[in-house]
């Protein structure tokens, strides 16, 4: 990312910003700041760390002194003015300087509420409302640049997946595969790992199971859905591997959701509202008559965090763009028996939509 890349993004926020009628952006620590400007300051920092946008100004940011340094090295902060204020003094009046006294403002989802309470003490002809509900396209579309580090985690989660495959399961505890799974994201250049989901058996049927000590067993389903940052954006990645030749039955659920997965993988195309990808393969779940087993949305956004805007989800009307980038990731999950999800990232084009995870999504027998 160069600095006319962030001088771009933070000058498209300011604009955005007016057009839906709020006087600025005040951004702190959190995947916005990331994204506008390159800057991750220190992740439990209880300092104020504030990024203000306001359109036709120069964009503001403000940091603790102690902290000017690392903030000076990112590449963004150069099409910034740089504030540092000293701990004893008063940070909210420095920043309340830097806006105007009035309006109604973005802020970060993430921002602390000591932080918003203190500005708003300071500033009270303003009102704020959460940039995620103000502006949920901010970081939903993505450039070039963006696309092309999405598709190289992608990648790097797949060739993780094609290594796990090939390592023994029977007898072994869940989370010694999520131990696999950790190292092998790290080894292919993953800086964060978010999560190894390993879902063994019954535990299957839980999407959001923790890896823990239940011993996988010859017979066994297994979710594997496993990601993290590389190059500072996201990987999302689920196949379910059989331990073992599977059952009719089994192969049969693993089938509808991979046909869910392609149907709603088809469906991708610029103008296609969001919960329109939802419904496609939530019909050909239901119609296969697993509906009251699938039990989350379609898909969510990622980016510089794994999980974020759009979603894939009924009720999200929000029109597919090209650059948008999101999950596929439907799944069937049985109570006390297991469970089957099939996920990659997807990006949409101007002709419909592109995958960044390619590893196979027929049923994979491991031993």
């Amino acid at each position: 990312m160069t600095l006319e890349d962030y001088t771009a993004r933070m000058s498209r926020a300011a604009r955005t910003a007016a057009d839906a009628g709020l006087a600025g952006l005040v951004v702190t620590p959190g995947p916005d700041m990331v994204h506008l400007c390159g800057y991750r300051p220190p992740a439990e920092t209880e300092r104020l760390t504030a990024l203000m946008l306001v359109p036709g100004q120069t964009p503001r940011l403000l940091v603790p002194l102690l902290e000017r340094p690392d903030a000076l090295a990112a590449t963004g902060v150069g099409a910034t003015e740089v504030t540092g204020w000293t701990d004893g003094g008063d940070p909210y009046r420095t920043a309340a300087d830097m806006l105007p006294p009035r309006g109604r403002y973005g802020i970060s989802d993430e921002t602390w509420a000591v932080h918003l309470l203190g500005l708003q003490r300071l500033l009270p002809d303003t009102s704020y409302s959460a940039i995620g509900e103000a502006l949920p396209m901010l970081r939903a579309v993505k450039d070039t640049h963006e696309v092309q580090r999405l598709a190289s985690a992608g990648a790097a989660a797949d060739a993780a997946y094609e290594e796990i495959v090939q390592v023994r399961f029977a007898g072994r505890r869940e989370r010694d595969i999520a131990a696999d799974l950790r190292a092998l994201l790290l080894r292919y250049g993953h800086s964060q790992v978010d999560f190894t989901v390993v879902g063994s058996g019954p535990n299957g049927a839980n999407p959001h199971h923790e890896a823990g000590e239940r011993v996988i067993e010859e017979g066994d389903m297994v979710v594997l859905d496993f990601g993290g940052l590389k190059d500072g954006y996201g990987s999302d990645t689920t196949r379910t591997v059989h331990v073992g030749e599977p059952t009719k039955e089994e192969r049969k659920v693993h089938d509808i959701v991979r046909e869910a997965q392609q149907a709603a993988f088809e469906a991708v195309r610029p103008g296609a509202a969001c919960q329109d990808i939802d419904r496609v393969a939530r019909q050909v779940i239901t119609e296969a008559g697993y509906g009251e087993y699938f039990i989350h949305r379609t898909g969510h956004g990622i980016g510089v965090t794994t999980h974020e805007p759009p979603y894939m989800a009924e009720g999200e009307q929000l029109p597919l763009v090209p650059g948008m980038c999101f999950s596929i990731e439907p799944g069937i999950y049985l109570p006390g028996r297991f469970g089957v999800r099939i996920e990659d990232i997807v990006t949409c084009t101007e002709t419909g939509g592109r995958r960044l995870n390619n590893t196979a999504r027929e049923l994979r027998v491991v031993a």
